[in-house]
Order: structure tokens, then C-alpha cells, then sequence
């Protein structure tokens, strides 16, 4: 397939996109306009990130519609939530056309330049964005991001004449297979995506492959380091005998100070986000430039880069404050999996210690709410109160037994209620909570902009 798109001129290609709303979809049709190609594309649902494609040029429709297909196309993306009985899937199938899978695409354009990639089973979006703005004023670059990075406001960063790539390696599908960087992080290794996987075994397996794909330096979080093996492994975390590691931790609301520290020295570095595991982001950003730029032979400077990282804004519904006020905190992020949950809602109770928490939960898939039921009671049952909200499908068929009074039914918290999205905002208007939060990857965050809205004028 990758020999297939070597014969195309990509400078004035026709692609179709099915599925193209995608956060890692939307960045690759992004790209492929700037290089002068024309894109059309189908989607569920019309979105900003759509929006604003079809601003760019994109032909973009949103019904399962054959003939709105244009026929000139030369190459299908595709994203494996795209379920195979849709009707333009099986068209294009069945009429021969040229599909590429969305990793094999990004893979094939990593392949010209040289990357750093961050892996990671969560942690990856939040240090590829810091990643990109740490590269940004030093080098022309490249970088595909898995959120819409704040100091960029946009998912993807295309400067002309890139020397670089930063790119987010996603291992749900083992999509992260395709690439072959420089540079890589794995940040952490948990178990997920197990209708893919089976078992975490054959997770951790695939990790493995990837880091065997890093040509060279693979750095990757003190927890797992000894599960990865490379020639040239380097670790962050907050131990000493780390090769990268925080030190003088102060989290504020906003903020966070730490002292960075490394083979050849020390710096402060003062990050306009907060949370421990953002300061274990940071960490891997950092060390992931300066092994970058030492691979490459290019100039270090590990001032320039604190202070690049101190102008991290960070990304859209990851640890988003939306109002922040004496009696009232609210926060968005995109949690989803037991442990991205933990750290989530850890670093809000030492930001706010003695408060009243209410987190508003929505589960995405009913195979990880089957699969990880224990663990997710366990970790909202450390709020005051939970709402949650009804699973977010996504790819899936309902799965007997599965839902979300399953897991409401585990948690053990004196206040819990399982309620219909179309009523939380009321419910909310008589239960005000001192700190909200809302959580999860599906459509939930249609709710944000009511529920900010709501606070705002009440």
C-alpha cells in the first residue's frame, strides 16, 4: 500500500477521508490541503474541526450518500471506527479504489522527515502538544497532536520547509506500527483497548515492537522501564537514578514549579498547567527534544527550552479550566480509562483540598466499562458525589448486562445518580457543587459549553 501511494503525486492529489471529523483524521485532510490536494470527505457529525475544513476547501457531507462521491478520486483514508457495513466503506471496497488506513498514511508522511513520536497508553497527547511548542521556535516542523493544542489552537502544525516531525503514536488498531521515528517516548503502558489486544500481554508486546522500530533513543517512564527494551533507553520520572527527573514539586491551581534534572545539570521550570502528571509530561518533553537534538547533531539549549515549556497553554479537555472563581471551580478533561481518572482526580484534590467534588462521568465503550468495571468504581468512588451519564458507544453493539447502572451499581460514594445527558444542567442548578468536573471521550463534551454557559450567567 505505502508503494501504492509512492506513485501518486500528493502535491495534486484527489482524497477522500471517510470518517475525516476525527481529531487524527482532520489533521492529516489539514495537511494534505495545504499541500495543494483536494479533499472530500464524509462524517457522522458536522464539528468545529469540520467547519473548519470546509473553510480550507474541504467538500465535506454527512449522510452515508454514494453520489456525492466524486469519481476521480485517487486515494481513500479511512479510520478504523468506520464500521465495515457502511455503505461508502463497501463502495469504495467493492470498486477497487485505493484505501489506506489513516496509520499508514501518517506513517508514510512521518517517513520523510525525522520524528519523534509519543506513545502511550495516556500522557501522549499532553506531551506531544508540549513536545511541538518546545520544538516550535527553534525548528521548522511538522506535528499531528491527538487534542487541539491551546498555543497553536489546532490539532496539527504545518511550517513550510519543516526539518521535523512531532507526531502522537496511537496504539489503539497498533496504528503506531507504521512509524519508524528518530526519537520516541512511551509514557505509560497500561491496559487498554483489550477488544483489540485480548490481554495486556499482547499490549505490552506490541509496545515492545514499537520501540524496537526507534532508530535511536527510546525514553520512556520510570514504571515501565523495565518492560522496554532498546539499545539506547533513557528514563524519566521522579527518582534519582532516572536519567530525567523532577525534583521541588509545587503544584498550584494553573501552575506548577519543579526542578528538572539531568546528566549535565539543573533547571527550574515553571509550567502554566498543574498536576504531577504534567510534570511528568514536561519531563518527557524535555528529554525527548534534547535526545532529538543530540541524534540530529542540532544546538541544546536547555533555557530556551524550560521557558518554551513555560509557555504551554495546554489542550482543549485536558485539565481545562472553564470558570474558576472563589465559589466556584470548574474543570473539563478527557479521562476515560482508570488510571488517566486517578491522576485526574488526584491532582484536583490536592489543588483543592476540604472541597466538595462532583464529577460528571461518561463511559466510552461498553468493552471497557465490562473490562475495567472494578478499577473505574474504585477511582470515582474518590469523589463526593458522581454523576454518570448513559455509555458512549462509539464503534461498539451493546453488550448484554453492560451499562451504566452496572457500574453506578459498584460505586461505593453516599451520593450517585445515573441521569440522561439532556438533564444535567437542571440537576446541576440544584445540587451546585463547589468543584464540577466533567469526564470522558465521548460526546460529552457537547455538554461543556451549556454547563459553562449555565454557571456563567447563574
Amino acid at each position: 500500500m505505502n508503494q501504492s501511494l509512492e506513485n501518486i503525486n500528493l502535491k495534486n492529489a484527489n482524497i477522500y477521508f471517510l470518517g475525516i471529523g476525527g481529531i487524527g483524521m482532520s489533521g492529516l485532510a489539514r495537511y494534505f490541503l495545504q499541500q495543494g490536494c483536494k479533499v472530500y470527505g464524509y462524517d457522522l457529525t458536522r464539528t468545529a474541526l469540520t467547519d473548519y475544513l470546509s473553510d480550507l476547501g474541504a467538500e465535506i457531507h454527512y449522510d452515508e450518500n454514494i453520489s456525492k462521491i466524486p469519481q476521480n478520486i485517487d486515494f481513500v483514508v479511512y479510520t478504523p471506527a468506520i464500521p465495515k457495513e457502511h455503505k461508502e466503506y463497501r463502495y469504495f471496497l467493492e470498486h477497487d479504489f485505493l484505501m489506506c488506513k489513516r496509520s499508514v498514511v501518517l506513517g508514510f508522511v512521518s517517513a520523510k522527515l525525522p520524528t519523534i513520536a509519543i506513545a502511550g497508553t495516556h500522557g501522549k497527547t499532553t506531551t506531544t502538544a508540549m513536545t511541538a511548542t518546545v520544538m516550535d521556535e527553534a525548528h521548522q516542523q511538522l506535528a499531528f497532536i491527538g487534542g487541539v493544542a491551546k498555543n497553536f489552537n489546532a490539532n496539527v502544525v504545518i511550517e513550510a520547509d519543516a526539518e521535523l516531525m512531532v507526531v502522537e503514536a496511537d496504539e489503539f488498531d497498533r496504528s503506531f506500527l507504521t512509524l519508524y521515528p528518530k526519537v520516541a517516548v512511551i509514557t505509560s503502558m497500561d491496559a487498554d483497548h483489550l477488544d483489540i489486544y485480548g490481554k495486556k500481554e499482547q499490549l505490552e508486546l506490541s509496545f515492545q515492537q514499537f520501540a524496537n522500530q526507534v532508530k535511536n533513543c527510546v525514553v520512556v517512564n520510570e514504571k515501565i522501564a523495565d518492560d522496554i527494551n532498546h539499545q539506547n533507553k533513557k528514563t524519566y520520572g521522579l527518582q534519582e537514578d532516572c536519567d530525567y527527573y523532577a525534583t521541588d514539586i509545587a503544584l498550584h491551581p494553573n501552575s506548577a514549579d519543579f526542578i528538572l534534572n539531568y546528566e549535565d545539570g539543573k533547571i527550574h521550570v515553571h509550567l502554566s498547567v498543574s498536576g504531577n502528571y504534567n510534570v511528568l509530561n514536561a519531563v518527557a518533553a524535555f528529554a525527548s527534544c534534547r535526545e532529538f537534538c543530540e541524534t540530529m547533531s542540532l544546538p541544546f539549549d536547555a533555557r530556551q527550552m524550560a521557558a518554551r515549556l513555560s509557555l504551554f497553554n495546554g489542550v482543549k479537555r485536558r485539565f481545562d479550566y472553564r470558570i474558576e472563581r472563589p465559589d466556584f471551580v470548574y474543570i473539563d478533561d478527557y479521562a476515560h480509562h482508570p488510571e488517566e481518572l486517578r491522576s485526574f482526580l488526584s491532582a484536583v484534590r490536592n489543588i483543592y483540598p476540604g472541597k466538595k467534588i462532583c464529577g460528571i462521568f461518561q463511559p466510552h465503550l461498553y468493552t471497557r466499562t465490562r473490562d475495567f468495571a472494578p478499577q473505574f468504581a474504585e477511582v470515582l468512588s474518590m469523589l463526593d458525589e458522581v454523576i454518570l451519564l448513559n455509555i458512549y458507544p462509539a464503534r461498539e453493539l451493546p453488550i448484554p448486562g453492560i451499562d451504566s447502572q452496572f457500574l453506578l451499581d459498584q460505586i461505593n460514594c453516599k451520593k450517585k445518580i445515573l441521569i440522561p445527558d439532556n438533564q444535567v444542567v437542571d440537576y446541576l442548578n440544584t445540587h451546585r457543587p463547589e468543584v464540577l468536573l466533567t469526564m470522558g471521550a465521548g460526546n460529552i463534551d457537547r455538554l461543556v459549553p451549556q454547563i459553562e454557559k449555565n454557571f456563567r450567567i447563574n
